[in-house]
């Protein structure tokens, strides 16, 4: 005759043994939790360590000659997707073009989940790689604020526009430079394009809205080509 777990170990011990049980699954659980979180976190900083890479890359390529510009936008604005980064869209703006991009990022402070990578973050050090006070400053992007709330742009507008009036940048020389309605996150351009131009209007800023241009992408469908480069750029050139 067999005898069931209750009968062999009684109610008692069989009590111990099914917390002894729920004690030891919490703590696998627990230790899966820790180790996932710190793998995340390691990916996480490694990714960014690469984009202040390629942030740094571009800026290090200044393009044209004249008046002294600064362009500080994201993944558009740094080349991500394109074999000769130089060849992003800046490059077909007048002037000599100091670029500094950084993938992912954007106005609000968490668009990027890389720390301290917001616009306005990013301001004092831009600034000193151009050498001097530029004759215009163009903030680029839109398309990592799609997830964000209106609050938050909102905020990112003001704190950039804040910082380069802080440093001696008045309104009337910056400009900015809204959002493609790229395939991949078409659906909530035309909101943060709103939010954009309210902001520049506020602030007396020069807002440039570019959601009705038609560009090619590559195959992710958030980044155009070498062409589309071109053609932003050109679009952008005509505009100022």
């Amino acid at each position: 005759m067999r005898v069931g777990l209750v009968g062999a170990l009684g109610v008692g011990r069989q009590r111990r043994v099914i917390v002894a049980l729920g004690v030891l699954l919490l703590v696998v659980v627990g230790v899966l939790v820790v180790t996932g979180a710190a793998w995340s976190s390691g990916r996480l900083e490694r990714r960014c360590d690469l984009l202040a890479e390629a942030r740094i890359a571009r800026a290090d390529i200044v393009t044209g000659s004249g008046d002294r510009v600064l362009v500080i936008g994201d993944s558009w604005s740094a080349g991500r997707g394109l074999a000769h980064p130089g060849d992003s869209w800046p490059s077909q703006l007048a002037g000599r073009v100091h670029v500094d991009g950084f993938t992912g990022s954007g106005f609000s402070e968490h668009a990027s989940p890389c720390a301290g990578r917001s616009y306005a973050d990013r301001v004092d050090q831009a600034l000193q790689r151009t050498g001097a006070r530029p004759d215009l400053v163009v903030l680029e992007g839109g398309l990592n604020e799609t997830d964000r709330s209106a609050d938050a742009i909102r905020s990112g507008v003001r704190r950039v526009l804040e910082r380069l009036e802080d440093r001696g940048i008045p309104a009337r020389d910056i400009v900015i430079v809204g959002p493609v309605a790229a395939p991949r996150r078409a659906a909530g351009v035309p909101r943060v394009d709103g939010i954009l131009a309210d902001e520049a209007a506020r602030a007396d800023v020069l807002y440039l809205s570019m959601v009705n241009l038609r560009l090619p992408y590559l195959d992710d469908r958030l980044h155009p080509t070498v062409e589309g480069h071109r053609e932003f750029g050109q679009a952008v050139a005509a505009l100022l």
